[in-house]
Order: structure tokens, then sequence, then C-alpha cells
């Protein structure tokens, strides 16, 4: 009969469906348990810590420390992130390069509202935006080289940040210090909780509390290539002269990359050069952290999400290959699995909708109960387990950051962060692929409109 028929099909597929998904959810879980026990371990046995901030934050700094502030339609945050910049960080040896583009006036004027600080320089692209972050990186990146031959100074530290960040009062003295014995520095990112949009905006909370507060910890430990946020990293001058040179060029960032703060993070430690992941925590014991207001909105979100999956994923896979060492091997799977956890996920919310007909069926007499299978049926036991721990370590580390009521709520935003990576995998595939038929890329430009310190955080 055509019902049985069907419904011998929905069984079919239903199996498929879970044996792929299972299979693909323990290996996930047995990837995360690897990190979980070394972080566990590096804990109790006291080999890593969050350490404090250094009290004379205000001190004169190593030597010429320039930030590299690029923007696109951001008029709504660049003047306060400017401004909030150059009053908490006084040290005479900084230099900030922010940068915008000759169509985008209200950047502009917004940046010269923040102006009246010698150490500020505005840069105009040549250009029309948007082409990429990288290009425009770059663009300031040359402004600088032309002042230091102008000014007969030598810059120690280049430093990135973007135009709705907040930075810490003792970030600045932090990565100065920590490029005395390194070549790269990297300090948290801490998204801020929005009242307006506490489930959206709110698990970008949960998932940098826990990749930064457990994830870097242990790449950092591991001595394996760290990425680079794009914000809050500062890489010494030879470093980035030796990733041009390794490049062919005399543009340090690649201005086809979508993500070129992670490809440059990586290229560091592909150099055979030191980098380090810094936590650390002032007198007040607030995390030294750039922060910043994330995406509210679904499509926003998406969107960047998009973009990060195109150049990390795709790109990354593309542009730097694969590693022989097999931590490093490891840790470049984790970066890139983003489109595979896209399509499980996705075969895992199938199996939320099939289920059901299928044991209403079995109800109503209409289909036998399935056999039951031991192998299949050991694996959904052992990605249960694997789910209540999964839980259990993204609501520790968004308490430990942001309170009991957040690492509450880090239960209930799982399942909103698990639909918004199926489609972001989704568009990143596409987005990809029509990269390759163009062979160009554009700057998918996340907006913002709000800046932290304008809303009184600290």
């Amino acid at each position: 009969m055509p019902l049985t028929t069907a419904l011998e099909w929905l069984d079919l597929i239903e199996h498929e469906l879970l044996l792929f998904a299972a299979f693909w959810f323990a290996i996930g879980a047995i990837d995360e348990f690897g990190v979980d026990l070394l972080w566990v371990w590096l804990r109790l046995s006291g080999r890593v810590g969050t350490g404090r901030a250094p009290d004379d934050h205000e001190a004169p700094l190593r030597g010429v420390a320039a930030v590299l502030v690029p923007a696109w339609h951001e008029a709504g945050v660049v003047g306060a992130m400017l401004a909030h910049c150059l009053r908490v960080w006084p040290q005479q040896e900084l230099r900030i390069y922010a940068g915008c583009y000759r169509n985008d006036p209200h950047t502009l004027a917004a940046m010269i509202g923040a102006a009246g600080d010698a150490r500020l320089r505005i840069v105009v692209h040549d250009r029309s935006g948007p082409t990429t972050k990288a290009d425009c990186l770059n663009r300031l990146y040359a402004a600088m080289v032309e002042d230091e031959k102008r000014g007969g100074f030598i810059v120690r530290s280049v430093i990135l940040h973007d135009a709705e960040d907040m930075v810490h009062p003792a970030a600045l003295a932090a990565l100065d210090r920590g490029l005395d014995d390194a070549d790269f520095v990297q300090v948290p990112v801490r998204p801020e909780p929005q009242a307006a949009s506490p489930w959206i905006a709110g698990h970008y909370c949960d998932e940098f509390a826990e990749s930064h507060g457990k994830g870097m910890v242990v790449r950092d430990w591991l001595g394996v290539g760290l990425p680079a946020a794009g914000v809050g990293c500062a890489f010494r001058r030879d470093a980035i002269e030796a990733i041009a040179a390794r490049r062919g060029s005399h543009e340090p960032f690649a201005a086809e990359c979508l993500t070129e703060d992670y490809e440059f993070g990586l290229l560091i430690e592909e150099s055979g050069r030191r980098a380090r992941f810094l936590r650390l925590r002032d007198g007040e014991g607030r995390l030294v952290a750039t922060r910043e207001f994330f995406p509210s909105g679904l499509y926003t979100s998406v969107r960047q999400k998009t973009r990060w999956l195109h150049g990390i994923a795709y790109q990354g896979w593309e542009r730097l290959g694969w590693s022989g060492r097999p931590l490093e091997l490891w840790m470049r799977l984790r970066d890139r699995r983003g489109p595979l956890t896209a399509i499980v996920l996705a075969a895992g919310y199938m199996l939320i909708v099939l289920a059901p007909i299928s044991a209403l069926a079995v109800w109503l007499g209409l289909a036998a109960p399935p056999p039951v299978d031991p192998v299949l049926r050991a694996l959904v036991l052992f990605n249960f387990a694997a789910l209540l721990w999964r839980v259990a370590a993204r609501v520790l580390f968004t308490a430990r950051e942001y309170g009991a009521v957040e690492g509450l709520r880090a239960i209930v935003r799982m399942p909103l962060a698990n639909v918004i990576a199926i489609m972001a995998g989704r568009r990143a595939l596409f987005a990809y692929l029509a990269s390759l038929r163009s062979g160009r890329v554009k700057w998918d430009h996340t907006l913002h409109f709000g800046h932290p310190s304008l809303a009184g955080a600290h």
C-alpha cells in the first residue's frame, strides 16, 4: 500500500539520518572532551591561570605602538571608540591610524569629530568601499610606514582593533609587555550583554566565554598556532615584515582574504615565531579584554558568521592547507569543522521533526517498531551524556564571566546558536562558490550602532 511504502521509506531515512548524526556528534564530543580534559588538568596542576594586569598601566611603552582601526559605515560608533581609546590610553608612544573610504563621508565626519589629539591620524582610502578589511588595513599600514620615514622613528608593535571596540585601560600596557617574549599577543574578546537582545546577542557571550576561557588557553599551552581575533591583538613589527616577505609582497595583509586576522595569527606559528594568549584581570577583578556589542538581530548574526565560516573554513583550507604536526592538524580541523557541524546539526533537527511522525505511526499500528541496533543505541546514549557535559561546561564558563543568570540563559541559547550555525553554514557555502566563479570577495560588513562606553560599560 502507498501509505505503508511511505512509512517504510520514512523509517529508512530516519535510521540513516540518526546513524549519520550520531556518529559525527560522537566524533565532535570526543574532540571537545580532549580540550576539556586538558583544560581541567592545566587548571588543577596550576600550569595555567588568570594573571594580574599591570598596576602601572599608564607608564611609558617599550616603543611606539601603532593601532590600526579600519572602518566602513561606522559613523555610529567610531567616534566614541577613538575618543575612549585616546582617553584611557594616555601614553605618548601611541599612534592611532583610523581608516575610512572616500565614499563614506559620514564615517569620516565621525572620525574628524574625535580628532584634536596629535596621536590620531585619519587616513582616507583612495578606493571606493567596501573592498575587504585586509585591504583597508594595508592602506593604514602604508600610512604608518610613511610616518616612520617622515618622523624618523620605528614602530615596535602593530595592534589591530575594530571601530566598535571598547578597549580596557590596562590592555595597551599588557600587550606591550607581552611582546617582550612573543611576536604575537592576543587578549580575550568579551561580548557585552544587551538587554534588548538577550538571546541572539547573548549567545556570543556564551561562545566567547568558553572559547577564550578554555580553547585559547589550551592552544596557548600546547604551543600551536593561535588565531588572531582581529581585535585586541598585537604583533611585533619585525614579525609583520616577515609575514609580508613570506607572501612576496610589501603589503602584510592578504587583501583577498575575509579573515585576514585568523590567517595572520597562524602564519606567525608557521614562521617559527611565538604567540601568546593573555588572560589577566585588573585590580577590580574585571577581565582585561576587548568589549563590544555583537549583532542583536538574526540576519546580521547569520551574515557575520557566514563571513567567519567562509574565511576560516573554506579560504583557510584553500590558502593555508594543513599541517604535518599532529597537534596543529587537530586545531585546524577544529577551526574548519563549521560547515560539517552545520550539516550534522541540520540532520539532528530533521530527526526532531521525523521522530514524532514515526512514533505516531507505531502507536496507530501503521508501522512496526524499528529493531534495536545496539551500536546505534550506544552512540545515542554516549551523545546524550556528552550533551549534558557540554551544557554544564557552557553554563560554567558563561556564569564565571557574566553571572548565574546569564549562565542559565546559556542553556536556552544553545539551540538558537545551532540554528544560526545551520543558516550560516548554508550561506557560507554559496558565498564561497560565488567567489570561486567571480574571483572576488567583498567585505560583508556588520553595521554597529552602539558603543559600550556610551552605554555605561566599565
